[in-house]
């Protein structure tokens, strides 16, 4: 049987959002003033008057953008030896650790960028699925080069990357209202399981 796991990732496989402790790993003094400067765009977020694409685009942008795309590849890779696995939830480690790599495909799934989960997909032997952050000449211009991978935009990008590969069943993982889409078009669905 051919199997398809979908992870998503903060919350689900992490027991925090890594957002705000990669940019904080990244830039601590530039993390903490721009971090001032957003919170009202968190609190409207918080309200559900702000776009969650656009304020994230923004802080994202305050602390990372002009920097080289080497440079934040190589702060990723600290990122992921200093916290991994200690923000992995140990449930989730134990599972895809038993994970029957010769029948299974797994993907992470996520909101959050691809340049600081990249290194914790590649641990896991998965596939991702991500927000991508977008760079020209090497340079990261503090925007994004897809859509945020949140709620409907998770599906879409999912069944673009699978793009009529079939699978015996789909098993989704995750912890928000951001994840409903792709947990409801899966054949089975896990909701807050590794907590």
């Amino acid at each position: 049987m051919k199997k398809l796991y979908l992870f998503d990732f903060d919350g689900t496989l992490t027991d925090r959002d890594t957002m705000f402790l990669f940019l904080q790993f990244y830039s601590p003094v530039q993390y903490r003033f721009q971090l001032l400067k957003h919170l009202p765009l968190f609190v409207l977020l918080k309200l559900k008057l702000a776009d969650a694409g656009k304020v994230k685009r923004s802080f994202v942008s305050s602390v990372l953008k002009g920097q080289t795309e080497q440079k934040i590849e190589e702060k990723s890779q600290h990122f992921f030896e200093k916290y991994y696995p200690g923000i992995i939830r140990q449930n989730a480690l134990d599972f895809i650790r038993n994970i029957d790599r010769d029948n299974t495909e797994s993907y992470i799934v996520t909101a959050s960028l691809n340049i600081w989960v990249k290194p914790f997909a590649e641990k896991f032997g998965m596939h991702l699925i991500a927000t991508e952050a977008e760079f020209r000449n090497g340079v990261f211009t503090g925007n994004f080069s897809t859509k945020n991978c949140n709620g409907k935009e998770k599906l879409y990008r999912i069944r673009q990357a699978l793009d009529g590969k079939k699978y015996d069943k789909t098993i989704a993982f995750g912890d928000t209202s951001g994840d409903q889409p792709m947990l409801k078009w899966a054949d089975e669905s896990y909701y807050r399981f590794f907590q």
